[in-house]
């Protein structure tokens, strides 16, 4: 198969270094082409980056070279087509692992961080969890990282015990280790906050689990796609990421998990693919990750993950993290000079998502307003009905930024969210 296109961003000769100052973020903006449009007869700001990212020509490229010369399915075929999209996608399969620094036979393909802790919670915990035992989860987690252990404590008769937050939006980390008791068996957090922006200290929290035995799940949706993530330095059970939200297309993810896990858990789902052999007497399973991946898998969608694991080591996550961080300060700065303006959560070294209430006009209103003015964010509760119940509130507008936004972006945002609120009264 041919290689993936050529792409904007010039390869960061020392990874990790922070050169961001050095990159030409206009010319990286001009590889997104669906930020040329306009909304409403106004040009479009994109602050909605925590709920999917935009995706570079790259990407979309990538994607459409495979259905118009490669398009077959995957481990099924000896022809030339069907080398080629097995070679594909597990070629994507080794990219994103190179990315995360683990293992390609301990990265499981599927279609996102919801599937991902879903299948930790059938496979891994229902198995083993019973009455007397606990799930420590925190009150800022999406609820793809509630639910499931929800439906998992219904089914066993384990227990949910919840860590709460400090006033600025940070993990109380006494009342953590506090709730560290023996008969938790299982802590699920978030590496970063899809509300208030908080980056946990992920690696000392799983020191402190796998010190008393406690398993540990990793969300890594809102950490993946804007910050250099090492999960073998993490030290965490297993991490879920989303395709979607690091420039990849929609429909992709995947969940890492210790060998040992994968090995002793069953299938989650069974079908083609999945299997070595199968009688009506019994089946004996594929090897790992391939036994967790039945059915035809997203095959041009991880395609276009390769291709955005491409973009963004060519670009640098520390230079990503660096520019992004430039913009939440200028729009921080902006946003305190404005009256009336409630910022939830102000933990130091968040990532670049600010969730905001103005004083007499609703979330929903806001967002509705500054959409005629080109701008997209979003509003309501951010799939943490808890954390917004805990900070008092029914909803609240989210403004998240990714590295090709720009300082402009900021400005007219602001005044736009200016204009708005006069015209709220």
């Amino acid at each position: 198969m041919n290689e993936s296109p050529s792409i904007g961003p010039t390869p960061v000769t020392q990874p990790g270094a922070d050169v961001s100052h050095s990159i030409d973020w206009d010319r990286i903006r001009a590889d997104f082409p669906l930020l040329r449009r306009q909304v409403h007869g106004k040009p479009l700001i994109y602050f909605d980056s925590a709920n999917t990212g935009q995706k570079p020509a790259a990407v979309i490229e990538a994607v459409d070279d495979f259905y118009r010369r490669h398009n077959a399915n995957v481990s099924r075929a000896v022809h030339q087509l069907g080398s080629e999209a097995t070679e594909s996608y597990e070629s994507a399969r080794k990219k994103l692992a190179r990315f995360l620094n683990v293992r390609a036979d301990e990265l499981v393909l599927c279609s996102g961080t919801t599937f991902a802790i879903n299948l930790v919670a059938y496979s891994w915990a229902l198995p083993r969890l019973k009455p007397g035992d606990a799930i420590l989860l925190t009150r800022m987690e999406h609820h793809a990282n509630i639910v499931p252990w929800q439906l998992i404590a219904e089914r066993t008769g384990a227990s949910i015990k919840v860590v709460e937050l400090t006033p600025e939006g940070a993990l109380d980390l006494d009342m953590l280790h506090a709730l560290m008791t023996p008969e938790v068996k299982l802590l699920a957090v978030a590496h970063v906050s899809n509300v208030l922006g908080t980056a946990n200290p992920v690696r000392e929290i799983c020191r402190e689990a796998r010190r008393r035995g406690i398993v540990t799940v990793v969300d890594g949706s809102q950490a993946v796609p804007h910050r250099p993530v090492d999960i073998k330095a993490i030290g965490c059970d297993f991490y879920a990421l989303t395709g979607h939200k690091m420039c990849g297309p929609t429909g992709t993810g995947a969940l890492w998990a210790r060998k040992e896990h994968l090995v002793a858990m069953p299938p989650f789902i069974g079908g083609g693919e999945m299997i070595k052999e199968v009688s009506f007497d019994g089946t004996v399973y594929n090897d790992v990750p391939y036994k967790f991946e039945a059915g035809t898998p997203n095959i041009a969608g991880f395609v276009g993950l390769a291709a955005a694991v491409d973009y963004l080591e060519a670009l640098g996550m520390a230079n990503v993290e660096a520019r992004e961080q430039a913009l939440l300060a200028h729009l921080m700065e902006e946003l305190s000079k404005f009256d009336g303006l409630r910022v939830f959560g102000t933990a130091p070294g968040k990532a670049a998502v600010v969730s905001f209430l103005v004083e007499g006009a609703h979330a929903h209103d806001l967002a509705t307003l500054l959409d005629l003015e080109g701008v997209a964010i979003r509003s309501g509760q951010h799939c943490a009905h808890p954390l917004l119940q805990w900070f008092g509130v029914a909803a609240t507008c989210r403004a998240s930024l990714a590295f090709y936004n720009t300082h402009e972006e900021v400005e007219h945002f602001v005044a736009a969210l200016h204009k708005v609120r006069k015209l709220l009264g």
